[in-house]
């Protein structure tokens, strides 16, 4: 005999997700690859790719180097431009040489294994609402991505001139459209 069990809804809907996750994964899942699916899972809709991967912000997002750092930069007034780093784990330039906790730690914190603080632009008030759990899931993804070899401008001071793109926020005084193109 089966007694039916009614579970409330915000318990249905992750067991639900749950079994999505683990169709998905051909429901040979084991711990490591579940906490990966969570984590693209995550990142699906954590805009992580805005500021991580080539061409996004120039309209033209290359997938191919998903994850792998972008060619353009934000202006902090009076700290310098800083670029989205590479996240894949190429080991030159990229995570790596990072573990999941120092990754996940990274995301929470905005702190860096070597101490350095995450450039203001990174959204660590809000990231760190993430659960430990969570942020170990998006570590445990970014581990699984391709490596790419793609080392980002930067980071420049404020007084040094940067390489390639710059996002600056400016006062509409200070504005200058740029012009069209000739014969446009």
């Amino acid at each position: 005999m089966t007694i039916p069990v009614r579970l409330p809804k915000f318990m249905a809907a992750s067991v639900l997700l749950a079994g999505a996750m683990l169709g998905a994964l051909g429901g040979n899942a084991n711990a490591t690859d579940w906490q990966a699916a969570r984590g693209k899972y995550l990142l699906s809709i954590i805009p992580c790719t805005d500021c991580h991967t080539p061409g996004t912000f120039l309209g033209k997002p290359d997938m191919s180097r998903y994850l792998g750092g972008s060619e353009v930069g934000f202006e902090v007034p009076g700290l310098g431009v800083f670029y989205g780093p590479n996240l894949t784990p190429d080991k030159e330039t990229g995570l790596g040489n990072w573990t999941k906790d120092q990754i996940a730690t990274a995301i929470r914190t905005g702190k860096r294994p070597d101490g350095r603080i995450l450039a203001p632009p990174m959204p660590v008030a809000t990231f760190k609402n993430l659960t430990q759990a969570d942020a170990l899931a998006i570590a445990a993804y970014l581990k699984t991505l391709p490596p790419i070899k793609n080392k980002v401008p930067g980071p420049f001071g404020p007084t040094q001139k940067p390489t390639s793109f710059v996002y600056q926020v400016l006062p509409p005084d200070k504005y200058t459209p740029t012009p069209p193109p000739p014969g446009k």
